[in-house]
């Protein structure tokens, strides 16, 4: 199984940056080309109505102010000319605005929810090794600041649209009117276009090192809040902070350098278009002064670089996100290009019932960027309807091969089969409806008991109340203030290590599985609560085979079969009482368990006795 990944993102080269950026914006116009387009129209609607304003006041001023003056009285028809074209441009300009928001923001909004559930289902779909690559902390960061990064230059986009349509429309007007007054304003957007390109090479790194921080502060986040119990119990809450507030202090430089190149670009922007509006006052009276012009055309003129002074920004605004957009649109591609996944065959499980068979041979697995193999030449069957104890000291590879009899992970070599059928060959979800693994560090949603077992699938209250007898949850489950429906808080808070363990235990119960995988599943209980769930799933409804992982001699004298492995082999298997005979690595591990019991034991009857 290739776990390839896609290089991580490096700053954009600023040549580069326009062309990138123009072609991601394209992609996110052609996804959302319903509201993007509406968007446009509102745009131009805009656009229209404003170079109309210019025009409709030049034509006023001939028409109404001029006179008007001339004779020293205004007739009502006049102020009705003027309040009646005036309203109408408004309502068109008015019309275009919304048009232009509410749909640029459906756009925008559309994409970033498309592209986070993308990186979503893609995060799903990656195998276990590349998320073993890849802080927590930064997966958040791509599926959030990086997404939002990426389309934040929707907002602004159709009014860029807008503000070219309305430069095609106001220049052809301004060189109607005098083709040199014109030539003198229009100077001022080469001046725009070369203050952007200089932004973008300034801006690209700095954004994209903010955009790492970011990530790397969410992950140091990530790591003190899934390490709360650690961080209080070792006294590390200063130390957290210190590496916390490092960070931050990095993005917060990283931040302000940006804001200080927007701080001087923004200005430069706004003032470039305020000086082609005085060049044009000064030249336009000149030539009025000669006779070349009349004031009406030189107030149209100065009017139309005044109101586009403002919206010319926007195609600041629009370049200048480009930098941040690629970026964020490197980040995001780097989770959906990622390689990596498994294989499906087509194969189902013939419609039967009764607990699976399941066999490893010869399997052989090495886990990424290791040379020694973990699990290596493994050869374990596990009979329909049996219990495996799967035993072994630290590191053995125990959780490996139960990986491995799930395919939680494939193997390098050798196969793995269920019911005779190699597991590659099986369609994708035949092995989660068939077998379910329980494992030693349970996951409580924020959900209630009901919810956590069930997983939102619909479920009647005793097929619930069975799976929580079997996992000898039902006592305690029943004493809490809403029984199965009571809500158990974030990662299952409000409960002890055991209760999460059984109520997890009475997860994978709940679905009949036909071959269930306990890694070291019931730690955390006592263990006569332990015998007493073994036995209850020998006796469980349909029946299941189990592999276990044990550590306790009740749970090793309770298996059909124990297989005993070292240094990710199997050394040896068979029963207990033969394994202790032959095996001297089993016999010193399992005397070492019961020591442990034992040491256990004498505490507990002295507490008891202390009382």
């Amino acid at each position: 199984m290739s776990t390839t990944s896609a290089p991580v993102p490096r700053p954009v080269a600023s040549r580069a940056v326009l062309r990138r950026g123009l072609k991601v914006v394209w992609g996110g116009m052609v996804q959302e080309r319903r509201p993007f387009s509406v968007a446009v129209v509102g745009a131009v609607l805009w656009a229209s109505a404003t170079v109309g304003t210019a025009w409709a006041i030049g034509w006023l001023t001939d028409t109404v102010v001029e006179p008007a003056v001339r004779v020293r009285e205004v007739e009502a028809a006049g102020l009705w000319a003027i309040f009646g074209v005036l309203l109408a441009v408004l309502l068109v300009n008015v019309l275009g605005v919304i048009l232009r928001r509410v749909y640029a923001t459906i756009a925008g909004f559309n994409l970033q929810a498309s592209y986070r559930r993308r990186v979503t289902r893609q995060y799903l779909r990656l195998p276990l090794s590349w998320h073993h690559a890849h802080p927590s902390g930064q997966l958040l960061s791509r599926a959030h600041a990086d997404v939002e990064a990426t389309w934040q230059v929707f907002n602004p986009l159709p009014m860029a649209i807008g503000v070219i349509f309305m430069l095609i429309i106001a220049g052809t007007m301004m060189v109607l009117v005098d083709p040199f007054l014109a030539f003198i304003g229009l100077l001022v957007f080469p001046g725009l276009f070369g203050a952007n390109l200089i932004f973008q090479r300034v801006m690209s790194p700095r954004i994209t090192l903010a955009q790492q921080l970011r990530a790397e502060v969410a992950e140091v986040a990530h790591e003190s809040f899934e390490a709360g119990l650690i961080v209080k119990a070792m006294g590390r809450e200063d130390q957290e902070a210190d590496r916390f507030r490092h960070k931050t202090f990095e993005l917060r430089d990283a931040l302000i350098r940006v804001g200080r190149t927007r701080g001087v670009f923004e200005p430069v922007i706004e003032a470039i278009p305020t000086l082609g509006t005085l060049a044009v006052l000064g030249v336009g009276t000149w030539q009025v002064s000669r006779g070349e012009l009349d004031a009406a055309q030189v107030v149209q003129m100065a009017y139309l670089f005044s109101i586009l002074a403002f919206p010319v920004r926007a195609l600041g605004w629009v370049l200048a996100e480009l930098p941040r957009s690629v970026v964020g649109h490197d980040r995001v591609q780097h989770v959906l290009t990622a390689e990596g996944g498994m294989p499906y065959g087509s194969t189902t499980f013939p419609r039967r019932s009764g607990p699976a068979e399941a066999e490893l041979e010869g399997a052989v697995y090495s886990h990424p960027g290791e040379e020694t193999p973990t699990v290596r030449g493994v050869d374990l069957d596990m009979p329909s309807g049996s219990t495996v104890a799967l035993v072994g000291p630290t590191g053995s590879g125990k959780t490996t091969i139960t990986n491995l009899a799930l395919r939680l992970v494939d193997t390098d070599a050798g196969q793995v089969r269920l019911d005779g059928i190699e597991a590659r060959d099986l369609a994708q979800g035949q092995i989660p409806a068939a077998a379910t693994l329980v494992a030693q560090q349970t996951f409580m949603f924020d959900d209630s008991v009901r919810g956590n077992i069930t997983l939102g699938e619909d479920a009647d209250d005793a097929s619930v109340w069975e799976s929580l007898r079997i996992a000898q949850a039902e006592d305690f489950v029943r004493s809490l203030p809403d029984g199965i429906d009571t809500f158990i808080g974030e990662r299952g808070g409000t409960l002890s290590g055991g209760q999460r363990q059984r109520i997890a235990l009475a997860r994978a119960i709940w679905r009949r599985p036909r071959l269930l995988v306990l890694d070291d599943a019931t730690s955390a209980v006592d263990p006569s609560v332990e015998q007493a769930i073994l036995t209850g799933l020998r006796e469980a409804r349909g029946g299941m085979t189990v592999l276990v992982v044990a550590y306790r001699m009740a749970t090793i004298l309770l298996a059909d079969s124990i297989v005993y492995v070292e240094h990710g082999q199997v050394v040896d298997r068979g029963p207990h009482r033969e394994l202790v005979a032959r095996c001297s690595g089993y016999a010193d591990l399992v005397n070492a368990y019961a020591r442990e019991a034992a040491e256990r034991d004498a505490v507990t009857r002295q507490e008891e006795n202390d009382q």
